[in-house]
Order: structure tokens, then sequence, then C-alpha cells
């Protein structure tokens, strides 16, 4: 059945044609100084400290003044209205086309850049355990899986902690759903099991896989994501089983008791979809082509409400540009906002946005990715060269009346990745975020996770450090 399309006839042509604005010009270099570098630096230091009444304002007014609480109700009317948002479905294009309107409504110069982007259904999906007790298991299944026969898949299961231990045990595989229970280390490290497990378990002739959720906490919570098949090796079902049946199942396995699963996914793929980026910006007065990019994303998973992961970061990246507009400010550089498709299918609408743009690579000046959550700001996190380092180290000096002045190392995002790849200047935010994967990806992502002062404190550093970049008298150095 052809999936209903809305965004094609909602808007003017004119509106969804990748815009030239910012990006048609050729790059001239940035003055470059002659002085030494001694000099260089308390030049860069006065240069900055030059905002600190600037930075005041903008902090006041995210934070005490009119705005107090402005991206909280966004973020909320937003995700009560739309809900959550999975690549490929009739709701991202809504909540494409409520971000379009609402920022336009705001004043933005808003345009909509044409994506592809992957299309994964969930479809019904169950699992109970038969032996040696009947119980039902709560199960996500991970994105890109296929699904089971329509009768599901009954077979005995076989418990590891590692794939170390798979590989051990592969004769014990063929015929078999091998349940994960690895420990969680780390997201970083731990993840691994979600991505590549189905592809581990098939190579050893498993009929299915069922992995402990990718989380340090757990309330009885599946958490879902993405899993990439491997080439070479056929696709079985896979899914997401809480810690603690994962855990329930090893000890059941330790103790040589028989384990029996009956799984039922309705999982498939359909063709790409045609989606967009979503872009507003504030041109620059004198370099309208050099560019400060901030950016969250604006798909979710097809659970909770997306609130947290990305709904967050796609609303300080909103709530910067409102700031410097509702201030009657205008920096040198455009300051451009960007709201990614289907980043949680690998940063898909990102790779396709710096494909059509790195040919004016020379013009964006820093890139910004808000996706680890909004909640209470540490620092901001920096990937550029040294002499980039020393001039951001003074930009976020301006933000000590919210306590935030600290510079770490390494700006990430995989939506910005590529650019920081090439040589662009990243940053991203560190908040307090010891509770975002208690939450990620499960239904737990909701407003409740979200805390309205967090975000005014977000929205005001994020705010700062873009307005005073796209200022400055040149481009951070390469």
């Amino acid at each position: 059945m052809a999936r209903e399309r809305t965004l094609t006839v909602l808007l003017p042509m004119s509106l969804v044609l990748m815009s030239s604005v910012c990006d048609c010009h050729p790059h001239s270099a940035p003055h470059m100084r002659s002085a030494s570098n001694d000099t260089v630096r308390k030049d860069i230091a006065i240069e900055v400290a030059g905002y600190a009444d600037v930075a005041k304002q903008i902090i006041d007014l995210a934070v005490f003044g009119a705005a107090q609480n402005r991206s909280y109700t966004r973020l909320a009317d937003f995700t009560d209205t739309i809900g959550n948002r999975v690549s490929g479905s009739h709701n991202l294009d809504l909540a494409i086309k409520y971000m379009y309107n609402a920022m336009t409504e705001d004043g933005l110069d808003v345009h909509l850049e044409p994506v592809k982007i992957p299309h994964w259904v969930r479809g019904d999906e169950s699992a109970q355990m038969i032996m040696p007790r009947a119980k039902s298991l709560a199960i996500l299944g991970l994105g890109s899986s296929v699904g089971t026969p329509p009768e599901g898949i009954e077979a005995e299961v076989l418990v590891v902690q590692s794939f170390e231990e798979l590989k051990r045990r592969a004769s014990e595989a063929p015929g078999r759903i091998v349940v994960f229970n690895q420990p969680f280390v780390s997201y970083g490290e731990t993840v691994a099991y979600r991505a590549y497990g189905a592809s581990k378990a098939s190579q050893v002739g498993a009929v299915a896989t069922l992995i402990r959720s990718i989380t340090p906490f757990s309330i009885n919570s599946p958490h879902t994501g993405w899993q990439d098949y491997q080439d070479g090796v056929k696709h079985i079902p896979t899914a997401c089983i809480t810690v603690e049946d994962a855990e329930l199942m090893w000890r059941m396995a330790q103790r040589g008791q028989k384990i029996v699963v009956r799984l039922t996914m309705g999982a498939k793929t359909l063709p790409d979809a045609d989606s967009f980026n979503t872009v507003a910006e504030i041109r620059g007065w004198q370099h309208p082509e050099q560019v400060v990019l901030l950016s969250g994303h604006l798909d979710s998973w097809d659970v909770g409400q997306g609130a947290m992961d990305d709904g967050g970061g796609a609303m300080i990246s909103w709530e910067a540009l409102s700031l410097i507009k509702d201030l009657g400010l205008r920096p040198r550089r455009t300051l451009r906002t960007v709201l990614w498709s289907a980043e949680e299918q690998g940063g898909v609408g990102a790779q396709q946005y710096y494909d059509q743009h790195k040919v004016n690579i020379s013009n964006f000046d820093l890139v910004m990715e808000s996706d680890l959550g909004t909640f209470a700001p540490l620092a901001l996190q920096f990937t550029g060269s040294d002499a980039a380092r020393k001039v951001m180290e003074e930009v976020v000096k301006l933000l000590a009346p919210i306590n935030t002045t600290k510079l770490e190392s390494h700006g990430e995002g995989t939506d910005i990745s590529p650019w920081m790849q090439t040589g662009v200047p990243g940053a991203s935010l560190h908040v307090a975020d010891s509770r975002y994967f208690w939450f990620h990806h499960s239904e737990g992502d909701t407003m409740t996770v979200q805390d309205p002062q967090d975000m005014n404190l977000c929205s005001a550093l994020w705010a700062v450090v873009a307005y005073v970049v796209a200022d400055l008298q040149d481009m951070l150095p390469r």
C-alpha cells in the first residue's frame, strides 16, 4: 500500500527547494593577523570580553526574563501534539510541518531540504517464556530487524554474557534463540551487542536473538535502537528485552533449566521515504555566506514522546535563534538551525546535508549539536585546532553567570561528525546526563524527564556561544 504523504501538498514548491542562502558565495579567507601568538591571544581575549554585556542580556532573557521556560513549553506543546516520530512515519511528516510553521511564525527564515530516509515499521510483537514456567516478556524489536513467520518462532534458548562466550558455545547455537545478558559497561562499549548481536548469533546458526537492553537502570523497561545486519549473514529477528528478564533467564540457565521462548514480530522494512531536514536562519549582516550551525534531530524512536532524545536538543537549537532575534541582535555571519531527519538510523539526513553542502565547507565556521539530553549544563565540548580552542576558551568565560565556563575536549554528535572529520570545528553540550540512558529509546522518554530550568540554562549557553562565534571579526582558525 502506498504510504500517505502530506508535506508535498502543504507547502509551495518554492519552500521545499534547497536554499542557496549562505552557500552560494565564494569564501573569502579570514583576516590573518601577523602579530605574535601572545598578542593574538590577548587581542582575542579583549574582543571576546567585549561581548560580556550581550551575553548577560541573552542569559537574563532565557533564564529570568520573558523567555523563561519557553523552550520547555515549546517542547511540551510539540511532543504532546505529535508524539514519537520514527523515520519514515506519518508522525515525522507532521513534526516537520509543525516545526516549519512554528519557526516561520516566530519570524525566522525557514525552508526545507529534501532527503530520502529509511522506513522501518515495527508491527505487532510479543514474546512469552513457555518453559520452565509461563511468563510474558516485555520486548522492543530493533530497527531494521526482519519479522518472524506469522506463527512466530518457538525455540529453546541459549543464554550467553558476551560475544566470546557465544563463540565458545557455538555448537549449542543452531536452531536456538540466543539471549545476550551482557553487563552494562558504558553505552559506547555495550551498544555493540544491540548493533551486532543478531549477526553474530546468525553466523553460528541461531534463529533469533533477544538482547538485554542497553541501560544501567531498569524498571522492567525494554529499550530499542538501530541494529546492523552484517554482510553475508542470514537476517534473523532481533529484539531487546528488559534487564530483569535477561538476568532471570541467565539464572535459570545457570541452574541447568531448559528455557523455551515463543517470539512473534511483525517488523518489516518499506522503501525509503521522502522527507526533509528543517532549516531556520538569521542571516548574517556582513558575511551571510559564512555559517554557524546549531542542530538537534527531529526524528525519534516509535516509543515514548522523544522529548529527551532529541526533542530537547531540537528546541534549544530553535530557542537560541529566538533569543537572539528577540534582543534585536544580528551577527556578522549566518546563524543556521538544522533539525535533522533520520538521525536514529545512523545520521541519514545529516549525511545527505553534508553531501549537498560540503562544496562550501570553508564557509562553515562552527557546527554544534545537542543530542545527549538537555539536563543541567556542565560544560561545552569542543573539537578543533589549538588556535580555535584558545578562542573558545575565551567564549565560554562569558557563561560565568550560569557557571558553565569549562571547555572540554571532543565535541560529539552523529549528525555533525562528517564536518568535524574534515576539519570544521564542532561543539556539543555536556550535561548532567547520569540518568540519560535510564530513559533512552524507551517508553520512559517523555516530558516528565525534562526540567524547565535546565532547558533555560541549555538555551542560554547555546545562544551565547553561537551568537558570539558568529559575530567575531574572524572565523575560527582551522
